[in-house]
C-alpha cells in the first residue's frame, strides 16, 4: 500500500519501519497524514510479519512539530470541522498502535512538539538523541492538546509536571525528558540509528502476542480497579501459558537454551 506523507516498509527481521515524510513541513501531521497513519495502523495490526514498529521523522531535524497549524488557518471557518476530521483519524491509529500485539519504539533525533510529541508519548518506547528536545507548545498557539497526550503526561511525569510542560510549553532536553520519566533511553546522536536497530530487533524476535496481551494489561490498568485488572491478568497469564509461544518459552526456560518464537 502507498503512502502520500508517510512511508512503511516491514523488514525480513520482523521490524515495521514508519516514517513521517514531510521534512519540508518539519514533518507536520496534516489531514492527509492522520489518514495515511491510520491507514498505516490497520495495515500493520494485520500483518503478522510485523512483530516490532519503529516510527522517526525524515530529515532528522524534526520528529514531528505538531499539526501543521497553517493548514488551519487557511481553513478558516472550516478548521473546527477540519481539526475534527484530523484527530478522529489520528486518535483511531493512536488507539490501534496502543492496543496492538507489536511493540512501539518512537525514534526521535530531533524535535518532537506539540501533536509531535503526543504522537511519541502514545508509542510503547522513546528513544531519543541527545540532542533532542520534547514540548508541549500546544498553548502557545492558543491550542489545547490531543492525541492522547492529556492522558498520557500526568501518568508518565505527575499532574505538576504535567501542568508545568502544558501550561508554560518548557523545552525539555533529551536528558531533562529522561530524568522526568518521559522518555526511555537517551544515546548520543551518532549511536542512535544502532541502538534502536538492535532494540527493535530483539523486540521482533519476541512473544510479539504477548507484548499485547503485557501493553494492554499496562494501558489498563491505570485506569481499571484492582480486581478487575487482577482478573484481567489471570485470563491473559492463562491464555499466554496455551500459546505456541508460552510452551516454546517453558521448554526453553528449563532446558536451558534460547526460544525461538514465533509470534504466537
Amino acid at each position: 500500500m502507498s503512502y502520500e506523507t508517510i512511508t512503511l516498509d516491514v523488514g525480513d527481521n520482523g521490524v515495521a519501519r514508519l516514517v513521517l515524510n514531510r521534512p519540508a513541513a518539519a514533518n507536520a501531521l496534516d489531514l492527509q497524514m492522520t489518514l495515511d497513519l491510520m491507514d498505516a495502523s490497520i495495515e500493520l495490526d494485520h500483518d503478522p510479519k510485523a512483530r516490532c514498529i519503529v516510527m522517526e521523522g525524515a530529515g532528522g531535524r524534526f520528529f514531528c512539530a505538531g499539526g501543521d497549524l497553517s493548514a488551519f488557518e487557511k481553513a478558516g471557518e472550516k478548521s473546527p470541522h477540519l481539526v475534527k476530521a484530523m484527530t478522529t483519524n489520528l486518535h483511531a491509529a493512536m488507539s490501534r498502535l496502543a492496543r496492538g500485539d507489536a511493540p512501539v519504539i518512537a525514534k526521535v533525533a530531533g524535535t518532537a512538539a506539540g501533536g509531535g510529541l503526543s504522537v511519541a508519548l502514545g508509542c510503547d518506547l522513546i528513544v531519543a538523541s541527545d540532542e533532542a528536545k520534547f514540548t508541549m507548545a500546544y498553548t502557545r498557539a492558543g491550542l489545547s492538546p490531543d492525541g492522547s497526550s492529556s492522558f498520557y503526561l500526568p501518568r508518565l511525569v505527575g499532574l505538576r509536571r504535567a501542568y508545568d510542560l502544558a501550561l508554560t510549553n518548557r523545552v525539555l532536553s533529551a536528558e531533562e525528558a529522561e530524568d522526568w520519566g518521559l522518555i526511555n533511553r537517551v544515546v548520543p546522536a551518532a549511536d542512535l540509528d544502532a541502538f534502536v536497530d538492535d532494540l527493535a530487533a530483539q523486540l521482533a524476535a519476541g512473544p510479539t502476542a504477548a507484548f499485547g496481551r503485557t501493553k494492554r494489561l499496562l494501558l489498563e490498568g491505570s485506569y481499571s480497579s484492582f480486581e478487575t485488572q487482577m482478573e484481567r491478568e489471570s485470563r491473559a497469564i492463562a491464555e499466554s501459558v496455551g500459546s505456541d509461544d508460552g510452551k516454546e518459552g517453558l521448554n526453553a526456560f528449563l532446558n536451558k537454551r534460547k526460544p525461538g518464537f514465533k509470534g504466537h
